[in-house]
Parts: structure tokens; C-alpha cells; sequence
């Protein structure tokens, strides 16, 4: 009789295990999904976006996120002194303001 306990006790603890398994594993398969979706590409464009800002150079036109196009006349530890217009005002930014950058082409 006691052999009997034991053995069914043994199952019942194998299927709650394997019940438990198939209960998380959805879960685990939504947040595998939304790392490759969601998470990654966009750490990725953060990097890109980066690499932009810290490659900025003298004689680059840039554009800022409120949409001011201009020429890089110096650069800063953290930011960057844009030359706009006919009348040549320059304004300084911040690097992370900027949103594109178009390099000089010297041939």
C-alpha cells in the first residue's frame, strides 16, 4: 500500500511540473518575440543615431529635431554652433537635437 502512495505521489509531482512548464512557456515565447520585435532593432537605431551625432564634423549640414537646417561652424563637448540663413546667425544646440546629418563631400 505504501509502495502504491509513493508511486502515485511521484506522478502527480511530474505532472504539476510539466504543467507548470506548459503554463510559463507561452510567456516565455511572447517575451522572445518582443525582445527580436520590439527590443532589439530599436537598441540598434539608438546606436546608429549615436555614431551620427559623435561623427559630426566642421562643414556638415545638419538638421535639428525642430527642423532647423544649417552648417556645423564648431563643435563642443555636448554641442554643436550651426550657421542658418543668409544673414549667417548661428545657434547652438545640443548634440542629441540633432536628427540628420548630410557630410561635406571634399573631392
Amino acid at each position: 500500500m505504501y509502495l502504491m502512495l509513493e508511486t502515485a505521489a511521484a506522478a502527480t509531482t511530474a505532472s504539476t511540473g510539466s504543467m507548470m512548464l506548459s503554463s510559463i512557456l507561452p510567456f516565455l515565447i511572447v517575451l522572445a518575440v518582443m525582445y527580436f520585435l520590439l527590443i532589439r532593432p530599436q537598441k540598434k537605431k539608438d546606436k546608429q543615431l549615436q555614431d551620427m551625432r559623435n561623427n559630426i564634423e566642421i562643414g556638415d549640414t545638419v538638421v535639428t529635431i525642430g527642423g532647423i537646417v544649417g552648417l556645423v561652424v564648431s563643435i563642443k563637448e555636448d554641442t554643436v554652433v550651426i550657421e542658418t540663413g543668409t544673414d549667417r546667425s548661428k545657434l547652438r544646440f545640443k548634440r542629441w537635437a540633432i536628427s540628420e546629418v548630410t557630410k561635406l563631400n571634399i573631392e
